[in-house]
């Protein structure tokens, strides 16, 4: 059999479900394809280990598109502040919603939740097809971009876009090359109960190893995401459930007093990663495809659906051909640029708070002190995090 869309997008997670909303939405014909199942998420039971942190951008991208409605009804933790502190000396800072006139800097949610939300949407869209537990196995482009599944069948496009993840199928099959750097550590998570209240802040300690972040998730319960050096990572995915809690309420000082562990732990690998270009004639990345970075503040799925809401716009009309390649190196030149300068961000934190030299601390807890302080810089850092300033596709801005 042989279908013929406008776009086919490969991956069916938060931001690969935001591109064929955004598309559809736009008028476009949209097949999606996905190894796995469609999600199923109530707002019930206990709560997932992988969680994003949403800033008001992609709050704004959802809103748009008719999901947001569909991810607090399940449920959604808004965050009013964060505090950063680092355990090398005496330098912290402290952002809230109230001094930047915002409700929230963000909101916790878990993964599941979100998709659940999108995929509602995408289910009532006409112009969406959805094709899970389905694999691309060969891609040919010439005057269209033709994938032939692993179930015989062939999809032919205008336009093949790769949601797929950081060891996406699209770039690979694509011959689009990646540099990626391995930052030596790994990303335990889990979620706890905290003795006292969590105040709706998003907690972060940096840490000799790296940063550990307790995340709101409900009133007296926060998501863990403790990134460190392999060696330590490997000891805490190992200790008993007791001996863990109170290696984590020392790493954070007690700072939310006595801690019970309410899942398992799990762990992944942290590495950065960037395609050496976004498109090709007829193909487009977005998301994990492009690009990867440090979870120290959140930032990667929000780049993410980002990518998502100005490819969409870079695009020509819904009449005519979305593969050209003009629209898609729009697209490139837009995020490429961006994306690039969080990731060099988040680098810089990164080998700043993993210095131990005296002169590196003493520099960035004097840093961290006089920013603090100074009221236009902290709050150009913190509206740049939340997505209210910067160069904005037309669904993350506000009306």
């Amino acid at each position: 059999m042989n279908r013929a869309h406008d776009c086919i997008v490969c991956g069916a997670g938060i931001v690969g479900a935001t591109t064929t909303l955004a598309l559809a939405r736009a008028g476009r014909t949209v097949a999606v394809l996905d190894s796995g199942r469609p999600p199923e998420h109530d707002g019930s039971g206990a709560h997932d280990l992988r969680v994003s942190t949403l800033n008001l951008a992609s709050q704004r991208v959802l809103q748009s598109l008719g999901a947001w409605q569909g991810i607090v009804e399940r449920r959604a933790y808004p965050f009013d502040a964060m505090s950063v502190w680092d355990a090398g000396g005496a330098g912290r800072i402290r952002f809230e919603a109230r001094t930047l006139d915002e409700a929230q800097l963000g909101f916790v949610v878990e993964n599941r939740v979100v998709q659940a939300a999108l995929h509602e949407c995408l289910s009532r869209e006409p112009n969406v097809t959805l094709l899970y537990t389905t694999r691309p196995q060969r891609l040919r482009i010439d005057s269209v971009a033709a994938c032939e599944l692993d179930d015989g069948e062939t999809l032919h496009a205008q336009l093949l876009i790769g949601a797929d993840g950081s060891r996406s199928w699209v770039r690979e099959a694509a011959g689009i090359a990646a540099d990626a750097t391995d930052y030596g550590q790994r990303a335990i998570v889990c979620n706890v109960r905290t003795e006292r209240p969590h105040e709706s802040t998003a907690w972060q300690r940096f840490l000799p190893s790296g940063p550990l972040a307790f995340l709101p998730l409900a009133p007296h319960t926060c998501a863990i995401v403790w990134s460190a050096e392999l060696a330590l990572a490997e000891v805490l995915a190992a200790l008993p459930e007791r001996d863990f809690t109170e290696r984590l309420t020392r790493a954070f000082e007690s700072r939310l007093g006595t801690l019970e562990l309410l899942s398992d732990r799990a762990g992944f690998p942290l590495f950065r990663q960037h395609a050496r270009c976004y498109v090709q004639p007829r193909v487009a990345l977005v998301g994990d495809a492009a690009h990867t970075i440090h979870p120290l503040a959140g930032q990667g799925v929000n780049l993410g659906i980002l990518d998502a809401a100005a490819l969409v716009e870079s695009l020509p009309p819904h009449r005519e051909d979305a593969g050209q390649l003009r629209g898609l190196r729009r697209y490139e030149r837009w995020r490429r640029a961006e994306n690039r300068i969080v990731q060099l961000a988040m680098d810089g934190f990164h080998q700043m708070f993993a210095s131990g030299d005296y002169p590196v601390r003493w520099l960035r807890n004097a840093g961290l002190t006089v920013v603090d302080s100074v009221t236009p810089a902290k709050r150009f850092l913190a509206r740049r995090a939340m997505g209210v300033t910067g160069d904005l596709p037309r669904l993350a801005r506000a009306a």
